[in-house]
């Protein structure tokens, strides 16, 4: 892979939303560098060693924050003075409102870039439609049962695809109304996850079922599921920040910023039935 001054550094680049991200920029003929852990650019958030090359002559960053949260600073502290000029910072919605220690990475990583000394933008973006056919949620629902602890709040859940083409707009555009920005993205309307998980079963064509936890059970069934205390304790604070209502409002972030609509999360369901995801 060659390299220029001008790559955009994409870290998470095999991840959900970098993954999309790269494809969106190397569709325009942007030059991309595809960094984790297993990608084409080796960088791993564990291993200093792997930063420096990394990010060598890019002169923008895509930063997916690290879990330890003084990584975030370091790095982009020696990405600053290898010259990057411009920093697009992924976190979530309502974090700055979310009581107790959630995603400290993440908070961290919006810190770094805005004392960095150069251009940023932060987006943060709701739950992503792909959490039920990519991630956390996605064996349950292959199992017919998902069981949460977040009542009848309902959630505007955000396309992995929207987030990755605004992240591409707010890297190659030059324009001085992005820089300095926060913003909220969001899906066009909220359903519950009840809701959800009926839309999701009538796509896939067969029985799923959503069920209502409480905290405490639902932090024993991800104990009883193998994950860690730590997980169920963030994953606990998370969906209290939730119930209180802080991503529950649709935003118009994605249309105003693409000037189209936002994936419906109906559309999505039937792209990934039908794509086999729940089958």
């Amino acid at each position: 892979m060659t390299t220029g001054a001008n790559d955009i550094l994409v870290i998470g680049g095999t991840g959900k939303i970098g993954r999309r991200l790269v494809r969106t920029l190397r569709d325009a003929n942007t030059r991309v560098r595809a960094a984790s852990r297993s990608g084409e650019v080796p960088f791993d958030w564990s291993d200093p060693r792997t930063w420096q090359p990394a990010v060598e002559g890019a002169s923008a960053v895509y930063l997916m924050a690290p879990e330890e949260p003084a990584a975030a600073d370091n790095f982009v502290t020696l990405a600053a003075k290898l010259g990057v000029t411009r920093f697009l910072a992924l976190s979530g919605r309502g974090i700055d409102r979310i009581e107790g220690d959630f995603s400290p990475g993440m908070v961290a990583g919006e810190q770094a870039v805005r004392d960095s000394g150069a251009e940023w933008t932060i987006i943060r973006p709701n739950n992503f439609n792909q959490n039920f056919d990519e991630d956390l949620f996605h064996q349950p629902l292959r199992d017919g049962r998902l069981a949460l602890p977040i009542g009848a709040t309902p959630e505007p859940f955000v396309d992995a695809q929207d987030v990755a083409d605004v992240a591409a707009l707010l890297l190659t555009t030059t324009s001085d109304e992005y820089q300095g920005q926060v913003y909220d993205l969001s899906g066009p309307r909220a359903l519950t996850f009840g809701a959800a998980v009926a839309t999701i079963a009538e796509a896939a064509g067969r029985p799923i079922r959503y069920d209502e936890l409480t905290p405490e059970e639902y932090r024993a069934e991800l104990l009883a599921e193998g994950h860690s205390e730590e997980t169920a304790a963030a994953l606990n604070v998370l969906f209290a920040g939730m119930r209180a209502g802080h991503l529950a409002e649709p935003t118009d972030t994605v249309r105003r910023l693409l000037g189209r609509d936002p994936i419906d999360f109906d559309t999505y369901a039937a792209r990934a039935a039908a794509a086999g995801a729940w089958s």
